[in-house]
């Protein structure tokens, strides 16, 4: 299916070097998001930045290899990396460097064209750290199409990277939150929301934010979306898993994808759960989908 030059699909914020047991491989949510979705075959571009280095060259070149369109800045800061190590479950757990490039990404008149012509967009708290990078993610989301334009805030918290300001000004920037289980709790304890179960708890962010759709991720325990009159419930695949970095990114894009090319909350949430855990199989954040998880959106 061809999309429409008007019709992208970007993935804002951090880019960077996932250095994991077995050596480095290319992630970031946003870059990872914008990956996935272009699999199943829109435009898709990333928007971030990268040092005048090694590091950043080749990030560049493997986008241009992946055909994956990027609107990056190269800097006089450090490419960013993060230390992923890995628990007995396959659970990674992260170290992110500091004042590196995606923490200083500039707004410039050529992202304010390309904001124009974005459908969809993610985004999340960790780019936000920084004031350069949030501000340019807020000027890229007030320059988008404000009707049947997608804001997808997955809020993916790590460390000690975000604030409730950030947390709450997000939530009220987007139309779609992706959440897990766990950020959910943090969420209940930041905002003294009310001790309720994980339906009850997402309803009431779905409402208090006057969202379009929540996603609620649980791990093994499955996964919920949300909408002002659904509620759509799959049980997590069982898979022989290798890492689980980037299945979330992946599990987003594959949802967007689905509702941008009109198939109904049931249907994007099965292809999210079916794409996702494919790429728990797989070693790293951007394996290539086989031919038959893409072919579901022909």
């Amino acid at each position: 299916m061809n999309v429409a030059e008007d019709n992208m699909v970007v993935g804002i914020g951090e880019v960077l070097w996932d250095v994991l047991p077995d050596g480095k491989k290319l992630g970031g949510a946003p870059a990872n998001f914008a990956y996935h979705a272009s699999q199943f075959g829109f435009r898709s571009c990333v928007v971030s930045a990268v040092g005048d280095d090694e590091l950043g060259n080749e990030i560049l070149d493997r986008f241009d290899r992946k055909n994956l369109s990027y609107s990056i800045a190269k800097l006089h800061y450090p490419t960013g990396t993060v230390q992923v190590g890995l628990n007995e479950s396959g659970i990674p757990c992260y170290e992110i460097k500091e004042n590196v490039a995606w923490d200083n990404i500039p707004f410039t008149s050529g992202m304010e064209q390309l904001a124009q012509k974005t459908r969809a967009v993610c985004f999340g708290s960790l780019a936000q750290r920084s004031s350069v990078s949030r501000e340019t993610i807020n000027r890229f989301l007030d320059a988008m199409p404000q009707e049947e334009s997608y804001k997808v805030f997955d809020i993916n918290l790590r460390q000690h990277f975000y604030d409730k300001e950030i947390l709450c000004h997000s939530m009220k920037k987007c139309n779609i939150l992706k959440i897990n289980d766990e950020e959910l709790d943090i969420l209940g304890r930041m905002f003294r929301y009310p001790d309720a179960g994980l339906i009850d708890r997402g309803r009431m962010l779905l409402s208090e934010y006057k969202l379009k759709i929540l996603i609620l991720t649980c791990g093994v325990h499955g996964s919920y979306v949300f909408t002002p009159g659904s509620l759509s419930f799959k049980d997590t695949p069982k898979v022989d898993v290798v890492d689980t970095v980037g299945a979330g990114d992946s599990f987003t894009a594959a949802f967007v994808s689905a509702i941008l090319k009109g198939r109904d909350v049931p249907e994007a949430h099965k292809l999210a759960v079916e794409v996702s855990a494919y790429v728990c199989t797989q070693s790293g954040a951007m394996p290539k989908l086989p031919v038959w998880l893409k072919k579901e959106l022909d």
